[in-house]
């Protein structure tokens, strides 16, 4: 199976607020949200792959990151468990979500305090209008070495998770829409009929 990325968001304000407090403001002040994104992976070697798509959340737990170029590929997460469905194998992947929270950046945005606990929070200073952090994960079986977020304007702009290979994913996001309606049904996941399972079905 490709190797599957998660994203991301970030904020900043009119007086350059920091970047942690902007992100806690951002935390704090959504409860969902939806919006697109561009995505470039690098490796320690060789041409940089780029991707897109879309993605929504809504607090707890709950989220859904769609790729649909260049190849399509489904992330949802229901509260419990998260699903990775590649359309061209026919191949999905289920997690539990508490395994998920500490290593995938869509799964730490839907969670209550998914940030706080599994990552240390500083300051990444701040770069052409946009407040950084850096946050490192505290637990060594992360993917991610370090994520660095950015923020303008109270909303997510840019995330780059590097990982212990010298891989680097560079998510930018485009639009952003804070506390949308979104339909319960989104974040519920069947696996098509003849779909290979596998994973933590049970």
């Amino acid at each position: 199976m490709r190797a599957i990325c998660f994203g991301a968001l970030l904020i900043c304000g009119p007086a350059l607020a920091s970047g942690i407090s902007q992100l806690q403001a951002f935390l704090e002040s959504t409860k969902s949200a939806s919006g697109s994104f561009q995505q470039t992976v690098t490796g320690k070697t060789g041409r940089p792959s780029q991707s897109g798509g879309t993605f929504e959340f809504s607090r707890p737990g709950k989220f859904r990151w769609t790729y649909d170029r260049p190849y399509e590929q489904l992330i949802v997460g229901d509260g419990t468990k998260v699903w990775i469905f590649d359309r061209d194998l026919n191949q999905v992947v289920v997690r539990k979500l508490d395994a998920a929270l500490g290593s995938t950046p869509a799964a730490l945005l839907a969670g209550d305090n998914a940030l706080e606990a599994n990552f240390t929070l500083t300051d990444g200073g701040e770069g052409n209008g946009i407040e950084y952090v850096n946050a490192l994960p505290k637990s060594a079986e992360s993917q991610f070495s370090r994520v660095r977020l950015g923020f303008k304007d109270n909303l997510p702009r840019s995330m780059e998770l590097s990982d212990a290979f010298g891989g680097t994913t560079l998510l930018l996001f485009g639009t952003v829409e804070r506390n949308p309606k979104i339909a319960a049904d989104r974040f519920k996941f069947t696996p098509p009929p003849n779909a290979d399972v596998v994973g933590d079905v049970k």
